[in-house]
């Protein structure tokens, strides 16, 4: 991978971060509409039922989930009081085949996720600039050695 030493040149990760949606306006500390409206618009886009959502997640967790407790965790009457576990949300997430929840929660935090091809071609482009970090290292290494024998 040819690198641009240009100090007016952005990385790709810098490209990323501008690709980052930026959050509506919630506070990293009160993100409970938010998080509630995105697990509710992801069981609407899923094909299963509420019943077989808490299913599949209680399969996955190794621990009862039921239909009543996903309706308590979405109602907007309940805000504040039931909430979300952070810990049943790769189960749930697993279960609905969305990782739009996951996605609010780490752009609360500046950070995105990424999955499948997506998330190997960024593996890759590390490991390019890695492998060219470490030959302009050798090259450099080189040099002096040298100038050494000289």
């Amino acid at each position: 991978m040819k690198k641009n030493c240009s100090p007016n040149q952005l990385s790709f990760f810098d490209l990323l971060k501008d690709l980052r949606p930026q959050n509506s306006g919630f506070s990293s500390f009160n993100i409970d509409l938010l998080l509630r409206e995105t697990i509710s618009q992801a069981i609407k886009e899923s094909p299963l039922s509420r019943f077989q959502i808490a299913a599949k997640m209680s399969d996955a967790l190794g621990m009862e989930v039921s239909k009543t407790m996903i309706d308590s965790w979405t109602a907007e009457s309940r805000e504040g009081i039931n909430r979300f576990p952070a810990c049943y949300l790769p189960a749930f997430c697993h279960a609905v085949n969305s990782i739009e929840p996951l996605k609010v929660l780490a752009d609360l935090v500046g950070s995105v996720v990424v999955q499948g091809e997506e998330a190997l071609r960024i593996e890759m482009s590390k490991i390019e600039e890695q492998e060219h970090r470490l030959s302009e290292k050798k090259k450099a290494i080189k040099t002096i050695l040298n100038g050494v024998r000289r």
